[in-house]
């Protein structure tokens, strides 16, 4: 993969890569094939996002708790990858017209706490 990746902030991944650099191969886990993050976070979905729209429903107390997987300025999409524009300028990743996010309370790679979360409304993403 090219590029390098760093964590900042509120431990969004940034990417500073003018590559496209999707996350790494989905992982078998108790949810099933599971899209992560190239540092193996786990990535979710909202049911609130409505697929396609273009945009995220998760604001401001909510990437609190659910970071959005973010995307630097010169990412490009690729494949089933789609780049949305949130309300606060900042590009994030989308995989099948779903925003992606991650979830704070995950603590190391592979883990899917958030699978479920909010009366089932957030779910890990799943190729």
């Amino acid at each position: 993969m090219n590029g390098s990746f760093t964590f900042a902030g509120l431990g969004l991944l940034l990417m500073s890569s003018v590559a496209f650099a999707q996350p790494a191969e989905p992982v078998k886990t108790p949810a099933g094939s599971v899209l992560e993050t190239p540092a193996g976070r786990s990535l979710y979905v909202y049911d609130g996002d409505k697929r396609g729209s273009g945009h995220s429903t998760c604001g401001e107390g909510c990437i609190r708790r659910w970071p959005p997987f973010l995307a630097s300025a010169n990412a490009r999409p690729q494949g089933q990858w789609s780049i949305i524009t949130r309300a606060d300028g900042k590009k994030q990743w989308a995989y099948k017209g779903r925003p992606l996010y991650t979830w704070s309370k995950d603590t190391r790679p592979g883990q899917i706490s958030g699978n479920g979360y909010g009366g089932n409304r957030w779910h890990a993403a799943q190729p």
